[in-house]
């Protein structure tokens, strides 16, 4: 295992040093051995790269709030290696990350694999639900409900040692590195920028996935010009877990005739440098899997028409004051605020989103944490009872506490007054109920 830095992320190779290199990226909650049936095999042929997310299967707890910033470590870890070019295979959050890497770095990657994958997963309101679970429960409520997400109820029922080494590493996350990928994951949305992935993609997706299933998948094929589709029978979301000779065998085919080579590299696109790497960490032994299912043939399907960008000049407050509205009330709080609308509110909506939304909470003085616990002050100064729950909520999703809100709403008793807080404390007490309790 590597000594890693703030900068760069927990890893280790497998494979001959000179062969070209391939990077599995594991999935929000799992830790590299998510991919150990698929090493033997990819080995044989490359170099192969695991990593692990902050926080996740022992790496130090560094949080990486956006994609972005993920995709920044993982670059800086390989530069200190000399690796240069290379494939990219990626499930779910490691999906999102090969993403990045083809449209914000195209020039490393050679081949990419999207696995389990979305250009958005689900909504932005889900992913911070999940974040307000976890910062008031722990994590034991969503490692506990792992399973049902991750694999099929047969394979769950016939595999009950590899379903309760799955809860076990989500259960051994740190709470921090997983909230702070949910929002990486909240924020996450290149549906416009699809048609700009340039390099051979093969997208891969469980014919029984409900959490990114065979509908996001065509929705990346139809957008990648260079993509196919591969559909694995009988398979849930943590499909290289529970169809691991399948996707093995996909992988294989896709990296083996879609590798791009550039002209100036060295064909396995690393520049060799003195490096100390510790010998891979031990794999602990896993029980056997079922036979897998035989994978569905790759078939093709026409790209999508591109998006055209936005033109030059200062964008429109009102583009920037949705996604922050969004962001902080939720997807369906807005929906529905807009939806009501009509000839007679549809101004006021508008000067709301462009100069509240757009041009004051969006400025960057004062963090969300702080502008929930001023706007929460205000709103029981004001009586206004009506509007507290929808900036509850908001405040539960902008990183407060159940206690932290208990704590402005005790100041907001002194300086307010008792009458307006006492009401305070009744519509926060539901709301703090709703939004903490875990869903079984």
């Amino acid at each position: 295992m590597s000594e890693t830095k703030t900068s760069t992320l927990q890893y280790r190779f497998d494979g001959p040093e000179d062969a070209p290199v391939l990077i599995l990226g594991p999935s929000l909650g799992t830790t590299w051995h998510m991919w150990d049936r698929q090493v033997p095999e990819l080995a044989q042929q490359w170099r192969v790269f695991r990593f692990d997310l902050p926080g996740h299967g022992g790496a130090p707890a560094h949080p990486a709030g956006s994609v972005t910033e993920l995709t920044r470590r993982l670059l800086a870890t390989l530069d200190g290696l000399g690796v240069q070019r290379f494939g990219y295979a990626g499930c779910a959050f490691g999906g999102a990350v090969g993403m990045e890497l083809a449209l914000r770095h195209p020039e490393r990657l050679a081949s990419l694999a999207l696995i389990a994958a979305s250009p958005r997963f689900g909504t932005a309101d889900e992913f911070r639900q999940r974040g307000v679970i976890v910062r008031t429960n722990g994590l034991d409520p969503i490692a506990r409900s792992s399973p049902e997400r991750w694999f099929t109820g047969g394979y769950a029922a016939a595999q009950p040692a590899i379903t309760e080494w799955a809860v076990q590493m989500v259960r051994t996350t740190d709470p921090g590195c997983y909230i702070a990928a949910c929002e990486a994951l909240a924020a996450f949305d290149v549906r416009g920028e699809l048609g700009r992935v340039g390099v051979p993609t093969l997208v891969l997706v469980g014919s029984d996935d409900q959490v990114t299933g065979p509908a996001e998948a065509r929705t990346l094929v139809a957008g990648i010009p260079d993509a196919r589709l591969a559909v694995v029978p009988g398979a849930s979301h943590l499909v290289p877990v529970e169809q691991p000779a399948a996707v093995t065998d996909l992988l294989v085919r896709h990296f083996g005739t879609a590798w791009q080579s550039p002209h100036d590299a060295a064909a396995t696109g690393q520049i060799p440098v003195q490096v100390p790497v510790a010998p891979p960490a031990a794999v602990p032994p896993q029980p056997a899997l079922a036979p897998p299912a035989q994978a569905a043939p790759i078939a093709e399907i026409a790209p999508a028409a591109a998006v055209p960008r936005q033109g030059p000049g200062r964008p429109d407050p009102y583009d920037a004051g949705l996604k922050v509205r969004r962001e902080v009330l939720g997807d369906a709080y807005v929906d529905q605020a807009l939806a009501q609308a009509d000839a007679f509110s549809g101004d006021f909506q508008e000067l709301l989103t462009r100069y509240a939304w757009g041009e004051v909470w969006d400025r960057p003085g004062l963090d969300r944490r702080a502008r929930s616990c001023v706007t929460l002050t205000a709103l029981v100064a004001g009586g206004h009872t009506d509007e507290l729950a929808p900036h509850l909520r908001a405040a539960l999703r902008n990183g407060l506490t159940p206690g932290e809100i208990k704590e402005v709403l005790l100041q907001a008793a002194v300086y307010c007054g008792v009458p307006a807080a006492n009401s305070a404390f009744r519509v926060a007490q539901q709301v703090i109920r709703e939004e903490t309790t875990p869903q079984e």
